[in-house]
């Protein structure tokens, strides 16, 4: 199994999305990026922890790779909107991507250089080491699994969804 700690918006949205796809066998939401220890949501959310929202993916690269992995990452955010994704706004929710080696750097890397041509805004995701993870709480975990029906997931995750089921549906399980 391999891990890559995404962020791009609220962390529920990175979640929903990357348990619909086939060969990810799990998802943890949660804070990375800052320089508080153990942060409070409210205090990532505040923007005084220098946090972003990301959710650890685990997948199983032998049935997707981290290329398709990103993939998809790029299609459920907007990569060049600095600190905002919709209503979400401020650094904790900035697009970043948080590699565990050489490798997924140069993925990564690679993979935002495709995806610039894609896009006439340039891309602000920020690709740096990851150090460390924070769990958000519980109630934060499968959000949008145990919360479908909230109105931020209908409005703001659902949209996403649709657009991955569209654009990924052979990816999806």
């Amino acid at each position: 199994m391999e891990i890559i700690t995404l962020g791009g918006g609220c962390n529920w949205c990175i979640e929903a999305a990357f348990q619909l796809v086939k060969g990810v066998t799990g998802t943890v939401v949660g804070y990375a990026g800052g320089s508080v220890p153990h942060p409070s949501y409210e205090a990532v959310y505040s923007g005084k922890t220098g946090h972003a929202e990301v959710a650890q993916v685990t997948f199983d690269p032998t049935v997707i790779s981290l290329e398709d992995i990103l993939d998809v990452f790029w299609i459920i955010h907007d990569p060049t909107t600095l600190n905002r994704q919709g209503p979400d706004v401020g650094t904790a929710y900035r697009s970043i991507i948080l590699y565990n080696s050489d490798e997924q750097k140069a993925i990564a890397e690679r993979s935002k250089e495709v995806v610039a041509k894609l896009w006439p805004d340039p891309i602000v995701t920020e690709i740096v080491p990851f150090t460390v993870f924070y769990n958000a709480g519980a109630e934060h975990q499968n959000y949008y699994r145990n919360n479908q029906e909230a109105r931020y997931c209908q409005i703001i995750i659902n949209p996403k969804l649709d657009r991955l089921r569209q654009k990924f549906a052979e990816k999806l399980a």
